[in-house]
This record gives structure tokens, sequence and C-alpha cells, in this order.
């Protein structure tokens, strides 16, 4: 059992559920005011900004990516930047420079410049474009949330979030993630078109020029506080377990893997995929005003959390086998129990 929630007895913690919940649905009303649609996306990034973890958008251009950042800056009041990555972005442009400056008496001196990475709230637009070694360049700050250069280490301004994005069908000139940068990434969010209304929408929008007026629902400081709440969520040895089951039934070689998981896999998830299924399924728990975690809950977003840990084989890419219907058999046929 969960040793933080012995603390708090449960009315106290039902109460902090239940303002979990108003206020994560107020931020995700505001957020939904301005986002046309997309409900499920706006779900798991807010999801994962409140777990401290960063996301992975997939989708065309045009779906209102940058949009949704914005949108969460200005909701939840957090400085926002965006970073367009192209073949020729250096780690530099990046994380900031070193520059030589005089000082008052003329003397030479080196002078840190920081780059778009500080700040609470990064878009990586399109970061397949960018060449592995600026890639890399994210990977200290997802992960730490500091920045070193020089041989000085920087620390960033909390709450940080990173949103990346990459666009599915153009493959020319672009260089995929490695399966490092990529278990960074908490969630991996396919971004679905729009329907026939919501396109209606959008286009209405854009001829009358029509802006949705946003307001701050929260700040950096409550987001920091309601991440606290989420250690004292229950979540009992039934559900952990399920949770570490889920990420074994997606390697070949496990117990609990289905004959397509062991036929067209080559690797799992990382115990990482366990940790982000609980975390996630704590602000889940706690968005519906429950101060527990349910079997629903874990499975929630197992395919966020997991599409982009396991790596198909050479039988799989050769079937063009969905890696997302691969996970969603091995969530379906998972038995609650042991």
């Amino acid at each position: 059992m969960n040793q933080m929630s012995e603390q708090l007895s449960p009315a106290e913690l039902q109460a902090e559920a239940d303002q979990f919940r108003s206020e994560f649905q107020a931020v995700r009303d505001a957020v939904g005011k301005v986002i046309v649609g997309q409900q499920r996306v706006v779900e798991a990034t807010l999801t994962a900004l409140l777990c401290g973890g960063n996301v992975l958008l997939e989708g065309v251009p045009g779906l209102g990516k940058t949009e949704l950042v914005k949108a969460l800056s200005q909701v939840l009041k957090l400085n926002f930047n965006r970073i367009q990555f192209t073949p020729d972005l250096m780690p530099a442009d990046v994380i900031g420079t070193n520059i030589m400056t005089t000082d008052d008496q003329g003397k030479y001196r080196f002078e840190f410049r920081q780059g778009p990475i500080f700040t609470q709230l990064l878009l990586a637009d399109e970061i397949n474009r960018a060449t592995p070694k600026t890639q890399s360049a994210l990977l200290e700050t997802m992960q730490e949330g500091t920045v070193t250069t020089g041989g000085t280490t920087y620390t960033l301004e909390p709450p940080f979030f990173v949103l990346a994005t990459q666009n599915p069908i153009e493959q020319e000139g672009t260089f995929p993630l490695p399966e490092a940068q990529l278990d960074r990434f908490m969630f991996k969010v396919v971004v679905p078109f729009l329907s026939r209304e919501e396109l209606n929408e959008v286009v209405t929008r854009t001829i009358l020029k029509k802006k949705v007026a946003t307001s701050t629902v929260i700040d950096g400081a409550r987001i920091l506080h309601l991440r606290t709440i989420l250690d004292r969520v229950v979540v009992s040895d039934p559900m952990r377990d399920y949770a570490c089951r889920m990420v074994l039934a997606t390697h070949p070689d496990s117990q609990f893997s289905t004959e397509r998981v062991k036929k067209y896999l080559r690797w799992g998830a990382s115990p990482r995929a366990a940790q982000a299924l609980i975390r996630s399924a704590r602000v889940r728990a706690l968005s519906l005003g429950r101060a527990h975690v349910s079997f629903d809950d874990i499975r929630h977003f197992a395919q966020e959390v997991l599409q982009h840990r396991a790596l198909l084989n050479y039988d799989g890419q050769a079937e063009n086998i969905s890696i997302r219907d691969v996970i969603d058999e091995c969530v379906t046929k998972l038995p609650m129990e042991a």
C-alpha cells in the first residue's frame, strides 16, 4: 500500500481528490474552448504535465498542436517557447551558448546566453527533422530538468514540460528518434484528423477570425502542489502487479505475452512504462474524484504509454503490423487477476 496515504484520514484524502477533480476539469474545459475536438489529446497532455512527464505528439500539420501548447501556457500561466527543428539546427541553438563580452573595466569575459529551452512549456516542433546530436540536447533536460554547458549546470524553473511533434507522413530528410529518447517521453499521442463538424468549426473560426478568450485557471505553484497529491493516491498491490504484468506482456519471451507479441515484437516496454502507467492512473483516479487506483485507470492510457516503447521485429515490419493493434490485444487479453 502507499505509505503516504496513511498520514491522512479517508475523509481528508477524499477532500483532496474532490479538489483535484474540480481543478482538473476547469483546466480541461478552458483548454477545450480553444482547441476544437481532440478531447483525448487534451486529457493525455494535461495528465502528463501533472505527472511531470513529457509528450510526443504524432500527427499531420494543421491539427492544432501549437495552439494546444499556447492554450496550456495561458490557462496555466506558464512561460512558453517554440523551437522549429531543422537539419541545420545545432545544440547551441537549443540550450544556448557562451559569448565573449567586456565588463565595465574593459576586460573580456564569457557570458552565457540562454537558449529557448529555458522556459516552462517547450514546443519542439518536428523534432525528427533535427540531427541526433541536436535531439540528444533535450535528453538531460527532459529527465533532470537541468541544462549543463561549459561545465556549469543550470536548473530550469519548474514545472518544465516538453511537448514534441513529428509528422508521420513525411519521412524523407528526417532522423527517427532513438529508443533512448523515445523512452523519455511519458506518452506518445497520435492526433486524429478532425471530424466533419470539427473541421467546419475550425474553418468558421479562421474565416471570421474568431478568437476565444482564455483566462488563468491555476499557476505553476499550484501544479507543483497538485503533483504532491498524486503521491497520496492509494495503489494496492494487485494494481501495481497489474501494471507490471501489462509491461511484461509486451515482451515476446514473457509468460504473459500473446501469440501476436511472440510473433511480431522484437522488444517490449521498459520499466519506465510501468511507472508511467501507475502515475497516469493516479491522475485519472483523482480527475474522477477517487483517492484510489482501479484496473480501468491502469488501462486508460496503456496505448499512449506502451506504443512507442515496443519494437516490431522483421516479420512485423514486413507484414506492416500495427503496433497499436498489438498493444490493444495485450491490454484486452491480460487478466486482471494474476
